[in-house]
Parts: structure tokens; C-alpha cells; sequence
């Protein structure tokens, strides 16, 4: 069921009860993690605490010899100085610990306090005296209980000979017995503390975890007010994708030409002179190519079933990019065609490019990686006659065509370049002193 909380709190709902607070801590860590910060430093707080100790009896035995008002007001501020001294260091290693502390188990936070009228239901006051918490509770508090009295008896156990020998022992020795005695009996107490926090520490987490169990319709909830509602942003993203069919569909009727596959595949085209080459400015397969042929009829815009051009095309160009190199002899013969029947008057509907087309059948991804093969700048290749050290030259001058006319006297010569792409130039052919060039984009008689 939807209602169930079986799913794990999302990271945004496990920082908002955590800036609430409501995220449970262990008491237990903070303590025993202090208390053993406190015991690392305090051999050595004792240490200096007992030098200074033994320099202030001295002192104090030299003015109580020969009193002096101005003496004993400087011995109680060295005093006070000494005592200053020889704890500060324990307390800065206790409060900075107890902040590490807190700051690993959630940071802190400052509230004002304020009355919460939930803790004065009577069902919250009784899951709070007999609830699992106050049950986990209360066990810690007897294992505390009997681990401290454990560790005690054992370490008083171990200073029992050395209480009872204490009379044949010099001072020194006394004391310093004591002393390791007391400071068995702290280390033993706070290791067996530390693992009763890092148990109280498992049952905390798993605790949590349980408590912040999220239900799938409230992750829902949190993903609509994080994200937006899906419905609405597949809407508007429905909405853009009709915004930008009808701009392409708006292209469509500005365009030269509409090559089609004849039903699955269709590209429209738009050539303008001194722009470089043709550029897609529409295109689309299934539907959106049914909506492109409707369009082009409505505004007589000539459609030409090439099936192989129609297809490179499609998968080798981009909207609003321009037809690639190895594709312009084909594109060319087939806006020269176009050119031809509207200087007939008679664009208007579908054609075929008498003679076949140009391009050879080929899957899309090879026209697409032909397409990014064609837009790689190509390098200049080296004279196997020249001399080392000297660049090549590349002639201005292209070979001629030496390809036969089609059926119905055209031909075409692929150009190098898309601004000598011009169908417009139909019957005209360039050239030179040392004769034709053969960078004529279509040569064309008559269809």
C-alpha cells in the first residue's frame, strides 16, 4: 500500500529533521569520548599541577618565616596563575572534543524553548514512560551500573596488598601506587564506557532509520514540490515540441525544395545566394514528414522523390546546418532540376530527377560519419617529388569533368567549396586562360 513507510527518508527530508532536531543522538558517545580526551591529557595536567603545587608549599614556607603583606598578595596571584595554567589545557581539550562530538552527530542548533502540546497527549506520555526508548534506556543504565561496579571492584581488589602495606612504604611510593591504581581503574571505566556507546550508537541509527521512513506517496509529494508535477512538465514540453514542429512547418513553406523518401523521409531545403550552401531548414520521418508533404502542397513548394538523398540527408545533417561537401553534387543537379520546372511553371507537386540519383545507398550512421569526416579540415598532401623542408602547393585550377552527360543533357562537377554552389549558373560554364576550370556547380541543357 501507498500508505505504508517502507521507503528510505530522501536526503532533503533527512536535512529538514535535522534542522528540526529531531533526529535522535547518543548521550552515551559525547560523554565516554570526553571523559577519555579528559584521561589522555591528564597525566600531564597532574604532573604540572604537582610541581606547581610543591613550588607554592616552598614559597609559602619562606614568607611564614619572615612575613610580608606585598609577598603574600604576589604568592596568592602566582598561585591563582599556576592553578590557571595547569587546567586550562584539560578544559580546552574537553569543551573542543565535546564540539567534534556534537558536530559529527548532526551540528547544533539554538532554539528557543517552547511549549509542544504533542507531549501532553496521553498517548505520547505513555509511549514515552514504557516505549521502546525508555525500555533501551533503562537497560543501558544497568549495564552502566554493573560495568562501573565491575571495573571498581576489580581495581580496589588490585590496591587492597598495597592499602594494607601502606604503613612499611615510603610516601613516594604510596602515592605513586595510588596513582596507577587510579588511573587503571579510569582507563578500564572508560574503554568499557566506549563500547557501550558504540552499541548505543547502532541502536540510535537503526532507531532513526525506522522513525524516517517515508511512504512511495510521500516521496511523490516531495518530488512534485522539488521538481514541478511530471503531467505539467510533460505538458509544457509537449507544448515546446508542437511550438518548434510549427516553426519548422512555417520553414517548410519558405523552402526551395522538399526531398522525400517518398512517404517515410522528408528534407526541406533552402538555398540563398552568396550564403554558402543549401541549408536544412526542416525535417522529419513518419508523421512530421506526412505534415511536411501536406504543407509543401499547400504552398506549391516542389517535392523530388529521391529515396538515397533523401535519407543522407536526414541523417547527416542537422536543422539549420548546411548540406555537406560530399552531398553537393547531388543537391545541386536536384535545385537545378527545380529551378528548371519553375521557369516552366510547373514546380508545384512531385518529381522525380530524370536519370536516377547520385548518391549511393548507405545506412545512416554512414552518412553521419561521413558528414563528420566531411567538416574535419583536410590536410594538404605532400609532393613525393619535392624537396625536404619546402610545403606543398595545391593547384587553383580543379580537372575538368570528364563524367558523361545524363539522359537528359545534365551533368554536374562536385565543387570545393559551398560558396561556388550555385544552381542558378544552369547552361554557364567558367573559364580561364588555360581553359575550363571545371568548378562549374550544374551544367544543364534543357529537361
Amino acid at each position: 500500500m501507498s500508505g505504508e513507510k517502507t521507503e528510505k527518508a530522501t536526503p532533503k527530508r533527512m536535512k529538514e529533521l535535522r534542522r528540526k532536531g529531531q533526529l535522535g543522538r547518543s548521550q552515551d558517545v559525547s560523554t565516554w569520548v570526553v571523559l577519555g580526551a579528559g584521561l589522555v591529557v591528564l597525566p600531564s595536567v597532574v604532573t604540572r599541577g604537582r610541581d606547581a603545587a610543591r613550588d607554592q608549599l616552598l614559597q609559602v614556607t619562606a614568607v611564614g618565616a619572615d612575613p610580608d603583606p606585598q609577598v603574600v598578595v604576589r604568592l596568592l596571584g602566582d598561585g591563582l596563575a599556576s592553578v590557571v595554567t595547569t587546567v586550562t589545557p584539560l578544559l580546552a581539550v574537553v569543551a573542543l572534543t565535546a564540539l567534534v562530538v556534537g558536530v559529527a552527530q548532526g551540528g547544533w542548533r539554538f532554539t528557543p524553548l517552547r511549549l509542544h502540546v504533542d507531549h501532553l497527549k496521553p498517548k505520547t506520555a505513555v509511549m514515552r514512560l514504557v516505549g521502546p526508548q525508555t525500555m533501551w534506556q533503562g537497560l543501558k543504565t544497568l549495564l552502566k551500573t554493573a560495568v562501573v561496579g565491575l571495573v571498581m571492584f576489580v581495581a580496589i581488589k588490585g590496591l587492597a596488598p598495597v592499602l594494607v602495606a601502606s604503613g612499611s612504604l615510603p610516601m613516594s611510593e604510596v602515592l605513586r601506587l595510588a596513582g596507577e591504581g587510579t588511573g587503571t581503574l579510569l582507563r578500564t571505566g572508560v574503554a568499557a564506557g566506549l563500547l557501550l556507546a558504540a552499541l548505543d550508537v547502532v541502536v540510535t541509527v537503526r532507531r532513526n532509520r525506522k522513525q524516517t521512513r517515508m511512504s512511495k506517496q510521500e516521496i511523490k509529494e516531495e518530488s512534485k514540490s522539488a521538481e514541478g508535477d511530471p503531467l505539467i512538465k510533460n505538458a509544457i514540453r509537449s507544448r515546446q515540441m508542437a511550438m518548434s514542429r510549427n516553426r519548422m512547418m512555417a520553414a517548410v513553406a519558405d523552402a526551395d525544395v522538399v526531398l522525400v523518401n517518398p512517404t517515410h523521409v522528408a528534407v526541406a531545403l533552402r538555398y540563398e545566394p552568396g550564403k554558402g550552401a543549401p541549408r536544412v531548414v526542416a525535417k522529419g520521418s513518419g508523421a512530421v514528414a506526412a505534415r511536411m508533404r501536406a504543407v509543401a502542397g499547400e504552398h506549391r513548394v516542389p517535392m523530388v522523390e529521391d529515396v538515397p538523398l533523401a535519407r543522407a540527408l536526414h541523417a547527416a545533417c542537422e536543422l539549420g546546418h548546411e548540406v555537406p561537401e560530399y552531398l553537393f553534387t547531388a543537391v545541386a543537379r536536384v535545385l537545378a532540376f527545380v529551378m528548371t520546372l519553375r521557369r516552366r511553371g510547373a514546380a508545384a507537386g512531385q518529381h522525380r530527377v530524370p536519370g536516377g540519383s547520385l548518391v549511393a545507398e548507405e545506412t545512416p550512421a554512414a552518412h553521419r560519419a561521413r558528414a563528420r569526416t566531411a567538416r574535419r579540415p583536410a590536410r594538404p598532401a605532400a609532393d613525393p617529388g619535392a624537396s625536404p623542408g619546402t610545403s606543398p602547393v595545391t593547384s587553383p585550377v580543379t580537372a575538368p569533368d570528364t563524367r558523361p552527360a545524363t539522359s537528359t543533357g545534365m551533368s554536374a562537377a562536385a565543387t570545393t567549396s559551398p560558396d561556388r554552389l550555385n544552381p542558378g549558373a544552369a547552361g554557364a560554364e567558367r573559364t580561364g586562360d588555360d581553359g575550363p576550370t571545371g568548378a562549374v556547380a550544374v551544367r544543364a541543357s534543357s529537361v
